[in-house]
């Protein structure tokens, strides 16, 4: 049985690793709640856009298990499961951190990528075969209050001079036309899709990067606690 400070230790990882389980199903919450926030507006950005959030549903998911093995290496003080832990604890801190650096990359091109696939997007609303993207367009005019993809005259050209989605006018009702001069939101949708996905990354990069350097500490008391217990079996 190790004495002393690496006692210590061992106790210190066993309370990380309570740590790690919240740490774990933060990461699930978040991951989640990222990604369905993201699905609403899939018809507008490409899967890498996506990914993040699913990279840390999967670690949040690894990591919640993982805590387990790390409370029962340290109790049992078995050097195979700790070094284990601590291998493992590792790999999920890079993925986290490229999860974080995923985020961060692709903010910077999300305005770009939103604004040809909303340009694409823009001549299959009302079409017959385009059901989910005539819906994704309402709701997120709706929601964001917006209208088009930089401002409401661009639908001159797929609804004619007046017509405007009933979605670009405030409480319209669907069955009602919202014309050009109606009271209508003249914010283009591709700044308030960005502005609105922009602060969504940023949260799964924060979360990311944050928890990964938490987990350092968690590394290094797994490696500090194997050395002793190696330590002990070489004196037995």
């Amino acid at each position: 049985m190790v004495q002393g400070g690496m006692s210590v230790v061992k106790y210190l990882l066993f309370a990380f690793n309570f740590i790690f389980v919240v740490t774990g199903a933060a990461l699930i919450a978040v991951g989640a709640w990222v990604q369905a926030k993201a699905a609403e507006y899939v018809d507008f950005l490409g899967d890498k856009y996506t990914s993040a959030p699913i990279l840390l549903i999967v670690v949040g998911v690894i990591i919640f298990i993982l805590s387990f093995m790390g409370c029962c290496g340290a109790i049992k003080e078995n050097y195979c499961m700790v070094m284990t832990f601590a291998v493992l604890l590792f790999i999920i801190f890079v993925l986290e951190l490229v999860a974080g650096i995923l985020a961060y990359v692709y903010k910077s091109e999300v305005e770009t990528v939103l604004r040809k696939n909303m340009k694409n997007a823009m001549m299959n609303y009302n079409e017959s075969n385009h059901d989910i993207v005539t819906k994704t367009w309402d709701d997120m005019q709706s929601n964001l209050k917006c209208c088009g993809a930089n401002n409401a005259s661009e639908w001159k050209k797929y609804m004619g001079e007046v017509n405007l989605p009933y979605s670009c006018c405030p409480g319209k009702d669907p069955t009602k036309p919202c014309q050009i001069t109606d009271d209508h939101f003249t914010k283009g949708c591709v700044d308030a899709l960005a502005s609105f996905l922009e602060d969504k990354i940023l949260v799964v990069g924060g979360v990311g990067i944050g928890i990964a350097f938490v987990q350092i500490i968690g590394i290094i008391f797994s490696c500090c606690l194997a050395r002793a217990i190696k330590k002990e079996y070489e004196v037995v």
